[in-house]
């Protein structure tokens, strides 16, 4: 009988730590945005790896098709509270909808005076307050005396919206990870990052600038529950588009590595002394895992 009840609290013991660390392995990948996570125990080899996404490449045109671009999906799910924007990939701060709609948003430039008018004396101050030429302007008030001149301000410049179609520059963050139990290398995506591209007129800053920052976990809930509109354009065969979550799944777009997991969070170009360097050095960086994983079989 002893026996008999050792056995059974063993077996209860074992049950509750295998509870255990399944809840401690799904809150882990929950905050993380992996969609599919793999177990600590089975991972052998793990590298974080960032990359940068040009929607405007041959290969990655059908996932920015015409009114069903991928910027566009996620957007517009931000808008209609579907889906939380993060401030970085470190997915610790929130931003709400008002947030992500400004990060999206240019104010417009003022045209400001032309050389000319410059030269023949106008300011930009407000003219209301003088005639034009640097000399205040009279006014009157009441019963004909002369009112100071009120300074007016001018009101804010005009703010609008990129349109989605200029949302074309995407950062994806993952760990390349080899799963010792199948004996092969998983991408395990983290996260996903809008970006305004450093190239359009409007971004007067001349740095690419986040918008929101996505758990890719998140994201393909979104890309699941909106399949008329998450669609990887098939341009071979109109019956055979694929959704966005799946077109991640199987890899069916371009990247370029822009940085890889090192001590002081450094990226590439910053690495190797220029933009060209950091090229080159992204081509070597890829080609280092391939090898990796390849070299794992001849021990």
């Amino acid at each position: 009988m002893n026996k008999f009840f050792s056995f059974a609290a063993l077996a209860a013991g074992l049950t509750l730590s295998v509870s255990a660390t399944a809840q401690e392995q799904a809150t882990t990948a929950s905050s993380n945005g992996s969609y599919r996570p793999i177990p600590n125990s089975d991972i052998m080899f793990r590298k974080t790896v960032w990359r940068a996404i040009d929607l405007r490449e041959k290969q990655n045109k059908p996932m920015f098709s015409e009114g069903k671009e991928i910027s566009r999906v996620i957007m517009e799910a931000v808008k209609r509270g579907e889906l939380q924007a993060y401030k970085n990939d470190s997915l610790t701060s929130t931003y709400n909808p008002q947030e992500v709609s400004a990060n999206m948003s240019y104010a417009e430039a003022s045209a400001g005076l032309s050389d000319e008018e410059k030269a023949a004396g106008f300011t930009q101050e407000d003219t209301s307050t003088d005639d034009g030429w640097g000399t205040p302007a009279p006014k009157k008030g009441a019963k004909g005396k002369k009112a100071a001149p009120v300074k007016k301000t001018p009101p804010p410049p005009a703010s609008y919206e990129y349109r989605y179609k200029d949302i074309y520059q995407m950062e994806l963050k993952e760990d390349m990870i080899f799963d010792k139990k199948r004996s092969r290398m998983y991408h395990d995506i983290k996260t996903v990052t809008l970006l305004v591209p450093s190239t359009l007129s409007s971004n007067v800053s001349g740095i690419e600038k986040p918008i929101g920052t996505f758990k890719y976990s998140d994201l393909v809930k979104v890309f699941r529950a909106n399949p008329d509109k998450a669609i990887w354009f098939n341009p071979q065969n109109d019956a055979q588009h694929k959704n966005l979550a799946d077109a991640f799944e199987l890899w069916l777009f371009n990247s370029y590595i822009v940085k890889v997991s090192n001590p002081s969070d450094s990226r590439l170009d910053d690495i190797y002394g220029g933009q060209q360097q950091g090229v080159l050095a992204a081509s070597q960086a890829a080609a280092d895992l391939i090898e990796y994983e390849y070299s794992l079989w001849s021990f």
